[in-house]
């Protein structure tokens, strides 16, 4: 293990190997100050490695659980001393600038490891401190509350816009709430992982605590370490045979007393809290109880459920923090979400999950077909037509319940290493819309995988820090299309994505996807869903929390309504994707002032992207394994993995 124990010295300690705790990184600051008139020089070294790569290697996945029991053991020895911080050696140095800091707060355990899965990932986006309460320790509740709030105070005080994040297990949940209850004035992101406040409701510790006090404290029973380490008697079996020997009678009896003074205490003060707190529970097994239902109930609370075989979420190989922390679309870096600057690239990890676990069988049955056009107009398989560098407008026509997206997100992740911005609708981004799916949700990849909500400036920040941007003019109105539409255009009157791209000296794509009737056929749409009364009143309700996103189209045909239209499956057929010749705007600046010109490109673009959509509905039926029982055939002959062949270009 490359974490050592001298990772743990007290502050001020230097040690071989040893990461500095917060005290000692504030005399730094405070000697580098005087040595340089101001400038930081611990924070001048940490800006040498300042960015991520696309597809970069968070770690994740290189500890296992059993690194995590070997590390334990070790530290669960009579170290002595106060509570302390330590800082894994594992996180290295922040990749980003301005990386927020992350606090750890373990359960009534104490040791501070349980993040030993995720130290990796995190320390590349984080300032990552964990708390260590030493086996012996007796400091109260109070105590340790004081403890951590010295340390954000004090770095609150060095950074006031820089988010503190605070990821509280179980009994750290305790820790975490009262906290952020009593220092409304700092900038706090909470994650509690399944935190304790509800355990005088619905844990072992009311049967067990009495039965412990009249237990000789000479033994040493491993039992009753399930109290403290989580509550449940069949899932940490492993992880009492192997520390529970280790754990005194006095230690539980301490342990057992902080964790139902810290429970008490956080649910008294749970109202008071400001700050914005993801609430991570598995199987929607949230304990119950007034404390718990209040949580979840909070306006700036966000839940995620996931399904785990494990009784401790944080030690769950298959969960990984940060992907959890960057789908829920709470990584920052100030005190206001910034969509465009805070996006971190998806990782190595996060692809192979997304694309090469769960969504293989879908895309699998897409078995998308790649095309692109050359300068000279040549149209070739794959996207070599695509240029390589920025800034790049996609414009084209949304498929039906957008099923075109994640064939769009991989193929650019693969071929071209570059994330593609997708403008999105804010349904996207609508907490109630979100929070009652699992953590694993198409809606939850559109924020991993490039996804801002679609409006004019968050647009043109893209274009001009040369993103490549994928905007579909027709939106909603398209995608969730109504009988009889399919292919159908339905784009805003006005060209202003068009001057806004000149004007940044864009390239604009125009690109045509075709597939959707072989795969989906509407079986109720707006119009017929509007004369059901109780689907009325649905529509209208949920409409009600998003502003108008276009009204520049006359009539019916600009409603941009959400709903779900019911759909029936067909036989699968394929999707096939043309990129068109690439359209230069950069020099082209009488579009700014020109309307007439700008519209003259405008039809162009749109024009473009019928012909690309008329081109292969067309040459869809020249191909031989546009049928998916001759695809299977043919990758039960060549391997599942064989590229299928399809028309000549």
């Amino acid at each position: 293990m490359s974490i050592s124990l001298c990772t743990l010295a007290p502050f001020g300690v230097k040690l071989p190997g040893l990461r500095l705790g917060w005290q000692t990184r504030s005399s730094l600051r405070a000697k580098g100050a005087a040595v340089t008139g101001g400038e930081n020089v611990l924070e001048k070294t940490m800006k040498e490695v300042r960015y991520l790569d696309v597809l970069y290697d968070d770690g994740f996945g290189s500890v296992t659980l059993k690194g995590y029991f070997t590390t334990v053991r070790a530290m669960l020895r009579n170290d002595g001393g106060p509570p302390r911080w330590f800082c894994p050696v594992e996180c290295g140095q922040p990749k980003v600038e301005n990386a927020p800091l992350l606090l750890f707060l373990p359960g009534t355990d104490g040791v501070g490891m349980e993040l030993i899965l995720h130290h990796q990932s995190l320390g590349k986006v984080f300032e990552v401190r964990c708390l260590h309460i030493p086996v012996n320790d007796r400091t109260s509740f109070e105590g340790l509350l004081q403890f951590v709030e010295q340390c954000v105070k004090y770095e609150h005080s060095l950074k006031p816009n820089r988010p503190i994040y605070i990821v509280g297990d179980s009994f750290g949940g305790c820790l975490a709430i009262s906290l952020a209850a009593r220092n409304p004035e700092v900038d706090l992101v909470l994650v509690l992982v399944d935190p304790g406040i509800s355990c005088a409701e619905t844990s072992l510790q009311p049967i067990l605590l009495p039965l412990l006090q009249i237990v000789p404290t000479i033994l040493q029973l491993p039992i009753p370490y399930l109290a403290i380490s989580g509550g449940n008697l069949t899932s940490v079996q492993p992880l009492v045979a192997e520390l529970g020997h280790t754990i005194k009678w006095d230690t539980i009896m301490w342990r057992l007393k902080l964790q139902k003074l810290g429970a008490s205490y956080a649910s008294s003060r749970l109202h008071e809290v400001q700050a914005q707190i993801l609430l991570l529970a598995r199987d929607n097994l949230l304990p119950n109880g007034d404390v718990a239902d209040r949580l979840k109930t909070m306006e700036n609370c966000k839940v995620r459920h996931f399904r785990s075989f494990t009784d401790r979420l944080i030690l769950d190989d298959n969960i990984n923090l940060l992907t959890v922390i960057k789908r829920a679309n709470m990584y920052r870096r100030c005190r206001k979400l910034d969509f465009v600057t805070d996006y971190l690239p998806p990782t190595l990890s996060e692809f192979k999950k997304t694309f090469d676990e769960d969504f293989k069988p879908y895309l699998r049955l897409l078995s998308p077909v790649m095309l692109s056009t050359l300068t000279n107009g040549r149209i070739v398989r794959g996207l070599v037509g695509v240029p390589e560098k920025g800034p790049i407008l996609f414009v084209s026509y949304h498929s039906l319940l957008a099923i075109d997206l994640a064939p769009i997100c991989e193929e650019f992740l693969r071929e071209k290493r570059r994330v593609v911005r997708v403008m999105a609708h804010p349904v996207f981004y609508w907490e109630n819309f979100a929070s009652s799916s699992q953590e694993l949700s198409f809606f939850t990849n559109i924020s991993l995988y490039g996804g801002v909500p679609v409006s004019p400036f968050n647009m043109y920040r893209l274009l001009e820090r040369n993103e490549f941007v994928l905007l579909f003019p027709g939106g909603i109105r398209e995608a969730l299309h109504r009988k009889g539409e399919e292919y159908k255009l339905f784009w805003p009157d006005e060209a202003e994505f068009v001057r806004m791209a000149a004007s940044l000296g864009a390239t604009v794509i125009p690109f045509g996807c075709v597939g959707e009737d072989d795969f989906l056929e509407l079986f109720l749409d707006y119009n017929e869903q509007r004369s059901i009364p109780y689907l009325h009143n649905l529509i209208d309700s949920v409409n009600q929390n998003f502003s108008r996103i276009r009204d520049t189209v006359k009539g019916d045909d600009g409603n941009q309504v959400f709903h779900l239209p019911a759909v029936l499956p067909k036989v699968p057929g394929r999707l096939y994707f043309l990129f068109g010749k690439p359209i230069e705007l950069k020099g082209m600046k009488n579009i700014l002032k020109d309307r007439k010109s700008a519209n003259k490109v405008y039809m162009h673009i749109k024009s473009e992207v019928e012909n690309t959509i008329a081109y292969l509905k067309k040459k869809r039926e020249e191909d031989p394994y546009r049928s998916i029982t001759q695809r299977a055939l043919y990758q039960a002959t060549w391997g599942v993995s064989a590229q299928v062949p399809t028309f000549d270009p």
